[in-house]
């Protein structure tokens, strides 16, 4: 219980700590009119913009709320599945996923002057991962989660193509490939679907019963007790109709043989 207390608080706090400081670079962008924070994203295949990789998914637009509220909702509740049910690899998968979209935007995006910023690639990366690893573990709670992505946030697949000059759909796509490539990579991590007894039993090399052959041994055995009741009812009936065949014994007993007979004793012996 405690180990499962544990996971829940972190699944809780985590995502709320990563949103707070999202929400407080935002705030101070804003309030400040410092635009010259967008300038640490990412803009493709420049080297002086190394530090987006680290900066570039605290950052949004800050001329828009919008941008930041659209993402912080998904950014909560995938991030606390996935720190929830692959614990042992969480960290793994959300630094790779951070920095492999970083990586996948510097290289495949293309260079138009702009500075690629925000959460949504690595939402991608989390919903790719979850997504893909539910149907690998066939846990049925992933498998939910799962489902429940696709209809919640079924739109978001088509983010991965280029739809509007202002989002990046580079970021969208790169996330996505990093996160089934996670997915692919981790699949044996993560929760394990709960056995029957008769797979535990195949596991330990347990013969399992043959319940077919004694169902038919059972059907054989109430048969065969059918088949005397009915004839002991048929004997009945006949002896009904006929009075009872009775046999006496007389016994009479052996006679002694003749060495046997008593002989006369004499008063003396010579």
């Amino acid at each position: 219980m405690k180990q499962f207390s544990g996971r829940s608080a972190e699944a809780l706090i985590y995502p709320l700590l990563l949103l707070l400081v999202c929400w407080a670079i935002w705030l101070l962008e804003k309030t400040s009119g410092a635009s010259d924070f967008i300038q640490w994203g990412i803009r493709p295949r420049h080297w002086s913009s190394w530090k987006g990789l680290f900066f570039m998914p605290l950052l949004h637009d800050p001329y828009s709320v919008k941008h930041i509220l659209n993402n912080s909702l998904p950014t909560y509740l995938l991030l606390a599945a996935v720190i929830y049910y692959y614990r042992e690899v969480a960290l793994k998968v959300f630094l790779i996923s951070w920095f492999g979209t970083g990586l996948i935007v510097w290289w495949v995006a293309q260079d138009n002057g702009a500075y690629h910023i925000g959460m949504s690639g690595v939402i991608y990366a989390l919903f790719g991962f979850l997504f893909i690893s539910g149907f690998f573990r066939r846990v049925r709670a992933l498998q939910g989660i799962s489902l429940a992505i696709i209809f919640v946030y079924g739109s978001m697949i088509w983010g991965i193509f280029p739809t509007e000059p202002s989002i990046s759909w580079e970021g969208h796509f790169g996330g996505f490939i990093v996160g089934v490539g996670l997915a692919i990579a981790f699949r044996k991590h993560g929760p394990v679907s709960p056995k029957y007894q008769y797979e535990v039993e195949k596991e330990l090399g347990i013969e399992p019963p043959d319940l077919e052959g004694m169902w038919r041994r059972n059907q054989e055995e109430i048969a065969h007790r059918q088949y005397l009741e009915q004839l002991y009812r048929e004997q009945e009936n006949q002896q009904g109709s006929h009075p009872p065949v009775q046999i006496i014994y007389h016994i009479n007993p052996a006679k002694k043989p003749q060495d046997e007979e008593e002989k006369p004793q004499d008063d003396t012996e010579k």
